[in-house]
């Protein structure tokens, strides 16, 4: 497996991140924000679906070599998106929401080229 350099990482997650962003604006969502950082980490993207309010964690491979996208993704760093959607909303407290949300979309973009493959996850927690 080559080596990929940061700006070749940073490239495919910017890639995984539009095309999520996309994705989510296709479904109907309202996207509030994007790359939101704070002092306890960033969230990807944040939108509202109907009442409740998204925290949109992305996930963008090239291959499966190391696990799908969605391994990418274990408890510790759900419970962790979850705290950062309440420090999101005590932020923007204009923003009421009925229930908070963390959803993932998973991009896969092959390295030889041909659509990417992307999947949703709605409300894993």
């Amino acid at each position: 497996m080559p080596m990929t350099t940061y700006a070749q990482r940073k490239a495919l997650g910017d890639y995984g991140e539009r095309v999520a962003t996309r994705r989510l604006l296709d479904a109907g969502y309202d996207v509030l924000d994007r790359n939101w950082r704070c002092s306890d980490g960033e969230i990807d993207i944040v939108a509202r679906d109907g009442g409740d309010l998204v925290v949109c964690e992305v996930k963008t491979r090239r291959s499966t070599a190391y696990g799908t996208p969605l391994e990418a993704v274990d408890q510790r760093k759900f419970a962790r998106l979850h705290h950062l959607g309440l420090r999101w909303l005590a932020d923007h407290p204009q923003r009421t929401q009925a229930r908070l949300r963390v959803d993932v979309v998973t991009v896969l973009r092959p390295r030889g080229g041909g659509p990417a493959q992307v999947e949703h996850l709605v409300g894993l927690v």
